[in-house]
């Protein structure tokens, strides 16, 4: 039987090279991160398959291999690890990409070299339809950290500890606006108690990550993104500086819900947590609550009296955010929307509706 020998430049779906902008448009395809484990695991394009080329052992004798010998020593040696692993990475594809009404994928690895033109060839010769990413993973970071600096359009939501902020904003979601959950990609609450009953947090590299693509994504409904007003650090994550720098120049609707509701809200939602982790808690912001207050708070802890032990910490977080609001720039806006209760859906209604009448 002839066979027909079809040349690369003659198939009909070559490997195609995209660009940060053209990936970022392309939507429902999946992303093939080819890095070693190592990497992905730090940071990676939010959503990204790992499929790696090399595993970190290999990848070290491979990296040393091209810095000491040559390129073509290296070429050899990854060869060898790669030439093993092709039908698996393959399968790996498949079962990726099952269900999937299309065959395409979209390929990458540090800066769109050797690994991920490896990898896209085997999946092109297979019969899949290959994009790799110009400038790999290393493109994307760049795309992050220069958009993250820009003037982005956005709302923000205040209101002190207890309001229920995360509730409301959320609510907000659910009445269409674009919003942007910081302290749900941060994996933190943003208070001495916010790590307690959540995963680890993500590297700061990928939290950075997450947040452009979350601001990215909700940017193109082409309305104000809601965010929760935040303190620079979360946890182990920072906002970046030029990005926090910016929400706090934009307008803050205040939510006002009175101190003890606020008081009731906290005690049911952080109440039933493990005594070991809010006694801890408590300990990290001793020098600033002070010793009696500590010791008292401690007290109230220890006897199930979770109402009294809550009273001394909202009043000292209460501290905190006046002195927040008074650092703000003098330009802020700050509306003030009087809420009775805290995380409630009529408060979200109550901000649209503050919003249309400032707007009309």
């Amino acid at each position: 039987m002839d066979r027909k020998i079809v040349r690369q430049e003659d198939r009909e779906m070559p490997i195609e090279k995209i660009d940060i902008a053209r990936f970022l448009s392309m939507t429902g395809i999946p992303v093939i991160d080819v890095r070693s484990p190592a990497e992905f695991e730090h940071a990676r394009i939010p959503g990204a398959y790992s499929l790696p080329l090399f595993s970190n052992k290999e990848r070290a004798i491979v990296g040393t291999a091209y810095k000491q010998e040559s390129r073509e020593k290296a070429i050899k040696l990854g060869l060898d690890f790669f030439g093993v692993k092709m039908r698996r990475m393959i399968e790996e594809v498949e079962t990726v990409l099952k269900g999937e009404q299309s065959k395409h994928v979209v390929v990458y690895c540090w800066r769109g070299g050797m690994r991920s033109a490896g990898v896209a060839w085997l999946l092109d010769v297979y019969g899949f339809k290959v994009f790799t990413l110009i400038g790999g993973y290393k493109a994307y970071r760049r795309w992050v950290l220069d958009f993250l600096k820009k003037d982005h359009d956005l709302n923000i939501l205040g209101g002190y500890t207890g309001s229920g902020k995360t509730e409301i904003l959320n609510h907000l979601g659910e009445l269409g606006n674009s919003v942007v959950d910081l302290e749900g990609l941060a994996n933190h609450k943003g208070s001495a108690f916010g790590a307690i009953g959540l995963p680890m947090q993500p590297s700061q590299e990928m939290f950075e990550n997450l947040v452009a693509l979350e601001l990215y994504q909700q940017g193109l409904k082409g309305q104000p993104i809601w965010l929760e007003d935040e303190s620079q650090r979360m946890g182990l994550l920072n906002l970046p500086q030029g990005f926090w720098t910016t929400m706090r120049t934009k307008p803050n609707y205040f939510i006002d819900v009175p101190y003890e509701n606020r008081l009731q809200y906290i005690v049911k939602h952080y109440g039933n947590l493990p005594k070991g982790d809010l006694a801890a808690a408590i300990m990290r912001i001793r020098k600033r609550l002070g010793g009696l207050e500590t010791k008292t708070a401690l007290s109230h802890l220890a006897e199930d009296n979770l109402t009294e032990c809550f009273r001394i910490l909202l009043f000292y977080y209460d501290k905190l955010y006046k002195k927040a609001l008074q650092n703000r720039p003098a330009t802020t806006t700050v509306i003030s929307i009087e809420a009775p209760e805290a995380g409630e859906m009529s408060t979200a209604k109550l901000i649209m509706k503050s919003k249309q009448n400032e707007n009309a």
